[in-house]
């Protein structure tokens, strides 16, 4: 899977961390010789960030052998990163790249448990990850939901059409849903329409009203159930759950009906960890 930060965002990274140097490699006067790091897995998980971990050693003057990429299942003990270099140069790469790394994995991990959840209630089960990631951290989040099998399920305000109820609250008041639905399938044509509701009665009228997807707002299972049953009265019309959705419930929402999960749980997932070893050089 190819790396989403930039040299330019990898640097940054560094100047956060580092903004002045490594001030006790720098009291310590460590030999100008070179060094090996090594990553290893303690524990299995789905890899993600090596790409970029790696990138950012290399502008640092390291030469840099990947053993697994991002979306990789590896098991405990399992080598992720080999890296040679200057030794101050490791040494200051080595807990931004760390924690980039664990931080990363432990998203897909916990995105990689939600879809094998959903998946072993049906197959054809989708799990999406919303655009509530940590601010400043998108791109890297979304590479490592997709790292572990999810799907996006919008990146941002500029590229799908998701009416709100509070959409719905402020325009205006003259208006129905019909005719909101109908003025996003006529100015954009292109895109699906997908409706969140809080209700039995507006899922039923944003069904009627064209919507393509009906995203239901923390439905209990039993009501979850009941509007997947009138939604066949809708073929053209898929069903998504959203709200409090995690690995233990994932499938409770596929058997009450839903084929789309919607969920932020991975953003905030504990991130998983990597035992760094640092070595003299030969």
């Amino acid at each position: 899977m190819m790396r989403v930060q930039s040299d330019d965002d990898l640097h940054d990274l560094l100047r956060e961390d580092a903004p002045y140097g490594d001030l006790t490699t720098r009291a310590l006067e460590i030999p100008h010789g070179s060094a090996w790091m090594h990553f290893t897995a303690r524990y299995a998980m789905t890899a993600c960030g090596l790409e970029e971990a790696a990138r950012l050693l290399e502008l640092l003057g390291c030469s840099v052998t990947l053993r697994a990429r991002s979306g990789d299942a590896v098991p405990a003990d399992a080598r992720l990163l080999e890296a040679r270099g200057p030794a101050e140069a490791l040494l200051l790469g080595w807990k931004v790249t760390q924690t980039l790394v664990e931080w990363a994995s432990g998203i897909s991990t916990a995105a990689a448990r939600i879809t094998r959840a959903a998946r072993m209630a049906d197959p054809e089960a989708m799990v999406a990850c919303t655009r509530k990631t940590v601010p400043g951290t998108r791109a890297l989040s979304l590479k490592a939901i997709t790292a572990g099998g999810a799907e996006i399920h919008r990146t941002g305000l500029s590229d799908t059409l998701l009416l709100f109820p509070e959409h719905r609250h402020l325009a205006d008041p003259q208006e129905g849903l019909t005719v909101q639905i109908r003025r996003l399938s006529t100015r954009c044509p292109e895109r699906r329409v997908v409706v969140e509701v809080d209700s039995h009665e507006e899922a039923l009228e944003a069904a009627r009203g064209g919507a393509d997807v009906i995203q239901a707002e923390k439905f209990p299972l039993e009501a979850l159930a009941r509007l997947a049953h009138a939604l066949r009265d809708f073929p053209g019309v898929r069903l998504a759950a959203a709200g409090g959705i995690h690995a233990d419930n994932a499938a409770d929402h596929v058997h009450a009906g839903a084929r789309i999960l919607v969920t932020s749980a991975p953003y905030t997932a504990p991130p998983r960890d990597v035992s760094v070893r640092l070595t003299p050089g030969d």
